[in-house]
């Protein structure tokens, strides 16, 4: 009986501590095996860092934008004549309608 119990608490610590590890290296090296091959099919280093803008002046960046990003170059002052922008409305009853 007690070499059944010293057998079970065994394979209980082995199971509960060293097989979640196990298992986390073993899948970690087969993502990066896979993204590594999915990569060289289509010509890049999936784990590369991907390349850093380079900061531009503020003459340069007034000529050109880069794909995706927005740049304003005048917004229109607000009349201090005219009233404030409608907040709510007046409440309405809902009706179910079955």
């Amino acid at each position: 009986m007690a070499k059944f119990l010293l057998i079970l608490l065994v394979i209980w610590l082995v199971t509960r501590y060293i097989l979640p590890v196990v298992m986390r290296l073993v899948v970690g090296m087969l993502v990066k095996k896979q993204a590594q091959k999915f990569g060289q099919q289509f010509g890049q280093n999936p784990f590369a860092q991907p390349p850093r803008p380079e900061p531009r002046a503020a003459s340069s960046s007034s000529s050109r934008t880069a794909s995706g990003e927005v740049h304003v170059d005048y917004v229109p002052p607000q009349d201090p004549g005219k009233p404030q922008e409608f907040k709510g409305g007046e409440y309405v009853d809902f009706e179910e309608v079955k």
